[in-house]
């Protein structure tokens, strides 16, 4: 028997979504592997930076008490590479050789340039300073960092830069939010797996491949992905488990209202039904729903309408678990390309987008079909073009949503 559906906007399926009670949890990761997770405290500086004082070029240390009458001699009395220290003070027009990033002595005030200093033939161990310079070349204890200056805020998404500045400070473990474990259920006696021969009828499974680089690309850790024939029992012991041991479940295909629609049938008799329908296309069959305090998010198996239920539903979920805002960013751009069909639901569209000096303009970017993947790799954003029994008119102000990694 057929069941009747009630569709929900976009707003409020979203809304339904943002009250979903969600619990990011934090562990303690290596700061070498911690590329693009989210910080769950405050880091601060442990000590100065730099810790001790550190020449800016390769040259001459010196006093600053010698610092005038140029030119004239300095008797050399050390060199001083990298990683090194010359550990007693400077006399009078006394200098060191002196590598770039080197301890200066205790009593140096300033560091001469190489290319301002002349060698003295047959005395090796003298050398001349040509003239002074403004700066004294020499970057003095805590000049970047005071200890317990704020290195990185919470909630930070690190990026390798972040990770050089903890390293810098020897920081080996930092707090971060686990990332959500996501399982992925795609059904469909029509699929195959890219190992299989091609068979008239059949198709390869695209949708697991996007699923599962959607999830990594935004925040997700994908713990496993199973392909399931059409076959109800095996869909409820695959979701079962699939519940057990993961955050969010999300299920691609059998969730229209077919003989095979197994997923549909359980969002029915779900703990928490959501949604079982939106005032949207492609995607109107997007569903949600709570089951032992899991939830599932059962998106359509046409592939235009799986990847635009993903940016809408699925990417702002993730984030929530790391404690961030969505990287989806909703604007207002003029549709600066006709479209002229006319839709009983809202239709969201895959477009492209510029940013001009006066706002975005975004363009279509070719079928605006469910099963049509031809131009996923070129999308940019989302169009929304409103429902209505007429065309929508050019340079129409619409609500588009910019896609991350795009």
């Amino acid at each position: 028997m057929l069941t009747r559906r009630y569709p929900v906007s976009i707003t409020e399926a979203q809304k339904l979504l943002t009250k979903v009670k969600l619990e990011p949890q934090i562990e303690m990761l290596s700061t070498s592997e911690a590329n693009h997770h989210v910080l769950a405290a405050d880091i601060e500086a442990p000590l100065d930076y730099p810790h001790f004082r550190r020449s800016g070029y390769d040259g001459y240390a010196i006093r600053a008490e010698d610092d005038d009458d140029f030119p004239k001699s300095f008797n050399v009395v050390g060199n001083i590479p990298a990683g090194a220290v010359f550990d007693h003070p400077l006399g009078k027009n006394e200098a060191v050789r002196i590598m770039t990033g080197a301890s200066v002595p205790v009593n140096a005030g300033k560091v001469i340039m190489l290319e301002q200093t002349r060698a003295i033939p047959d005395h090796p161990d003298q050398i001349k300073i040509l003239v002074t310079q403004k700066h004294s070349n020499i970057t003095e204890i805590g000049t970047e960092f005071k200890v317990h200056d704020l290195l990185i805020s919470k909630n930070t998404e690190l990026n390798p830069g972040g990770l050089a500045i903890l390293s810098a400070f020897g920081i080996q473990k930092i707090p971060v939010y686990r990332r959500p474990k996501i399982a992925i259920i795609t059904t469909g006696t029509e699929l195959l797996q890219s190992s299989d021969s091609l068979v008239l009828g059949k198709i390869y499974n695209s949708n697991l491949v996007l699923l599962k680089n959607l999830i990594q690309e935004n925040g997700g850790l994908l713990t496993q992905a199973k392909q399931l024939i059409d076959d109800k029992q095996l869909f409820q012991e695959a979701l079962h488990q699939a519940i057990a041991t993961n955050d969010i479940v999300i299920t691609d295909g059998g969730v229209s209202v077919g003989d095979f629609d197994f997923v549909a049938d359980t969002a029915r008799n779900a703990d928490n039904l959501l949604f079982n329908k939106l005032r949207m296309r492609p995607g109107s069959v997007t569903t949600a729903f709570i089951q032992d305090q899991t939830l599932i998010l059962a998106l359509s198996g046409n592939p235009g309408a799986c990847f635009t239920a993903f940016y809408l539903y699925v990417e702002p979920i993730l984030r929530r678990f790391l404690c961030q805002k969505s990287k989806v960013c909703k604007i207002k751009a003029t549709l600066a390309s006709p479209y002229h069909k006319i839709n009983g639901f809202d239709r969201i569209l895959r477009g492209v987008y510029q940013k001009t000096t006066t706002g975005y303009l975004v363009f279509p970017n070719g079928s605006d079909r469910s099963g049509d993947l031809s131009n996923l790799q070129t999308t940019t954003c989302l169009i929304k073009i409103p429902h209505s029994n007429r065309p929508i008119d050019l340079n129409t102000e619409v609500t588009a949503w910019l896609l991350p990694f795009r």
